[in-house]
Order: structure tokens, then C-alpha cells, then sequence
């Protein structure tokens, strides 16, 4: 089993770690001997790297640390390199947040205007560093998991030779929580599981091969509230828990109307928190408080996959991967979040077959304004930037489109250069 080089871009993120303890966690099947941790923002990368190679040396063994600013450094002859990148910060996101709710549209990071205007500002850089990763280190395996992760990922997939695999934490999320419930292994447990990333569906659940689809569905409601418990038992799916944007649009844009502050500022309070833990000399695990943050079950969804592949397991995995005739009613082209078998090849999509009838048409709807998006993004298109939004089913109308894609362009002018040649 080969050594292998491990690079992280966007290493300041207080995510970190998280996916270091899962290097040190997996040591004997995944022998990183190079750790590369690279961010643009110098101060925020030296007080995470700081703790990182405390948690190193209190593990008594681990790879060599190589910390820098330049990309191209820590990308060169990488065999996988993680992305984590967020183009403008937390401000960016409070933006991205708040705009939409001055139309009376939902206010997300990733679902509907927010997660356009992010996708905006984020698959240009995405594109530089695939190039990189393609000039620098061509055989290596890019693990996006920087949101929008499945419009990014198809961008990458799209506009870049690199090889591509797009990861969320929530399939794994679920996947853990129904086996803790049925007292299986996760291993045990197999989803039939379908949809776009941040919009999908579970229609089946198998445990140590029985079919456990009823009891998962009854398991899943009760862990909901009345709404969301009433939405799964009429659809007879688990859905992610980001389709309560589609499926309870008013009652979720007047409780952000009324919320005393956004996702974004409560996170960006977490995250000072978590920085000042992270300078403590003394300080040499992950802090509990990291759970404040989101990203239950991140470092285990990387690392799994990147062992899958290193290793050859042939071990099944819900990633974002080219759809390639998985889901018979999107395009071949188009990245969807599916299970996968995964082996040293990479992520191959099992089949899926036809969408349900119940939710084909808003994962048709999202799968258009997701296409759009990637073009306008790549291209610096401003009239596909205006349909993307108006395709999008939180978007009401063609008016509302215009007006909110002139204000998010122009709050994140900076970041936009490709629309302001």
C-alpha cells in the first residue's frame, strides 16, 4: 500500500481539525506522509495549522506538515487534494443571506439565490484550481467539498480535465442516524438513495439485506415535527432536510424574517470562538464546541472516500458524480448525488432508473437553474445568470429575478469579475 500526499485548500476553515483527526484516525489503511495545508488568509492558516501539528505530535506519530500560501506548492505531485474554500468569508454568506429576503425569498448559503450568488463567486476560482491540479499533480483525485458541492462539482466536471468527486456530509448524516436506530454497523445499512445535492430523497432502506423501508419512514417521521413528519408519510420518502425550503416556503421565509439573526452571523460568532480555542498552546484535540459549527460527520465522509479509492475497496458511496444514464430523466452530462461504488478508478453511479413521479418535476426545475448557473458562472453570462434565477423554483417571477440578480451582482462586485469586464 503506497505512501500517499494529502493537500487541503481552504485550510483555514475551522473544519480542519476535524479532518486531521480522521488522518491520524485512519493511519494504518491511509499512510499520509505529506500533509499540505494552504489557505489565501495567512493568519487564520497559522492558528489552524498551529493546533493541527499539536494534534500530530500528541498522536506521536502523523505526516510531515507543509504550510503555505502558494497553491501551486502544496498542489504539486498531491494525490488527493481536499477543497474547502469559501470566495468572500462569512460576509459574503450574511449577504447572500439577507438579499434575498429583502424579495421575499428564501435566504439560504446554498438553496435558491444565496447558493446562486455563491456559485457565482466560487466556480471561477474552483476552475483555477482544477487547472492547477491538472498542470501539477494529473493524476490526482479533487474532493470538493465547497458549496454549492454539486453545481461546483459539475462545473469542475464540465470545464476542467481534473478528475472530480463531489462530497456532502448529509448522506452519510443519515445514513449513521438509521443505524444507530436499527443497532447495525453503518456498513449495514444501504439507502436507496436519489436527487441533486441539498435536494434528495431516500425511497428505501436496506439493513444487513432486509428491506426496513417502513420502520425507516416511521423512524424518520418521528425524529420530525408535525409538518415534516406529515410531508414524509405522504411522500412516502425521507427527504433532505433542504427541501423544507421547497416544500415550506412561507413558514421558513417568515422564520428567517423574524430570526434575530442569519445562520451566517451565528456561525461567524462560532467561529471567533473556535479561532481563540485554536491559539491555545495547551490546546491539542478537536474541540467539542466544533459541533456548533455544522459538519457532523465531515472528516468521515473524506476520509472514507479517499480510502475507497486509495485502497481499492469497491465500497459503496453517496457522492456527486457524472450522472452518466444513472437517473434516466436528467442528462447524461449533469452531476447528481447517487450512490456509488468507489474503487481506485473512482466513483462509478449505480443505476437509479426514472425519477418518482412525485418529484421529478422540481429536480427537472433545479437541474435546469443548476446548468444555467454553471454557464453564467464560467462564461460571465449576465443573461443566463437572470434565467438561471428565473427557472428557479423560490425565485416567483421574471421581475423578482431581475431585481435580485442586479443587487447580488452588484454587492459582490469584487468577487464577480466576470461580469464587469
Amino acid at each position: 500500500m503506497a505512501d500517499l500526499k494529502l493537500c487541503v485548500i481552504g485550510a483555514g476553515s475551522t473544519y480542519t481539525p476535524e479532518l486531521v483527526e480522521g488522518i491520524l484516525a485512519r493511519r494504518e489503511e491511509l499512510p499520509v506522509t505529506r500533509l499540505a495545508l494552504m489557505d489565501i488568509d495567512r493568519a487564520k492558516l497559522n492558528t489552524v495549522a498551529g493546533l493541527a501539528a499539536r494534534m500530530i505530535e500528541a498522536a506521536g506519530s502523523g505526516p510531515q506538515m507543509l504550510v503555505t500560501t502558494d497553491r501551486a506548492q502544496a498542489i504539486a505531485d498531491s494525490d488527493y487534494i481536499v477543497v474547502q474554500i469559501r470566495v468572500g468569508g462569512l460576509k459574503a454568506r450574511i449577504l447572500d443571506e439577507k438579499i434575498p429576503l429583502k424579495f421575499g425569498v428564501v435566504g439560504q448559503e446554498t438553496t435558491g439565490p444565496g447558493g446562486f450568488a455563491k456559485a457565482l463567486r466560487t466556480i471561477p476560482v474552483m476552475l483555477d484550481i482544477a487547472d492547477d491540479i491538472s498542470r501539477l499533480a494529473p493524476a490526482a483525485w479533487l474532493i470538493n467539498f465547497t458549496n454549492p458541492s454539486g453545481i461546483v462539482t459539475e462545473a469542475v466536471a464540465r470545464y476542467s480535465e481534473a478528475q472530480v468527486i463531489g462530497l456532502c456530509n448529509s448522506p452519510i448524516g443519515l445514513q449513521r442516524e438509521l443505524a444507530k436506530h436499527f443497532a447495525a454497523s453503518p456498513g449495514d445499512v444501504v439507502l436507496d438513495y436519489f436527487g441533486l445535492n441539498h435536494l434528495s430523497w431516500v425511497r428505501g432502506v436496506r439493513v444487513r439485506g432486509e428491506d426496513v423501508s417502513e420502520r425507516a419512514l416511521e423512524a424518520a417521521a418521528s425524529w420530525e415535527n408535525e409538518r415534516e413528519a406529515a410531508l414524509i408519510r405522504a411522500l412516502r420518502m425521507i427527504p433532505s432536510g433542504y427541501l423544507r425550503y421547497y416544500y415550506f416556503t412561507d413558514e421558513v421565509v417568515e422564520e428567517q424574517v423574524r430570526a434575530p439573526k442569519t445562520r451566517g452571523e451565528a456561525v461567524a460568532e462560532v467561529e471567533s470562538e473556535l479561532l481563540e480555542m485554536y491559539r491555545d498552546p495547551a490546546l491539542k484535540r478537536k474541540p467539542k464546541e466544533l459541533e456548533k459549527r455544522g459538519g457532523a460527520h465531515y472528516s468521515e465522509a473524506a476520509m472514507a472516500l479517499i480510502s475507497a479509492i486509495h485502497n481499492d475497496k469497491n465500497e459503496w458511496h453517496v457522492v456527486n458524480v457524472v450522472n452518466a444514464g444513472c437517473i434516466l430523466d436528467l442528462p447524461d452530462q449533469a452531476v447528481v448525488e447517487v450512490p456509488a461504488q468507489v474503487n481506485c478508478d473512482g466513483a462509478h453511479p449505480l443505476p437509479v432508473g426514472q425519477l418518482p413521479l412525485e418529484v421529478r418535476g422540481l429536480v427537472q426545475a433545479v437541474k435546469a437553474y443548476e446548468e444555467l448557473t454553471v454557464r453564467a458562472a464560467a462564461e460571465g453570462d449576465r443573461r443566463e445568470a437572470l434565467l438561471a434565477l428565473t427557472n428557479h423554483p423560490l425565485v416567483p417571477s421574471f421581475s423578482i429575478a431581475r431585481a435580485l440578480l442586479d443587487a447580488l451582482l452588484e454587492a459582490h462586485r469584487e468577487y464577480l469579475p466576470q461580469f464587469f469586464a
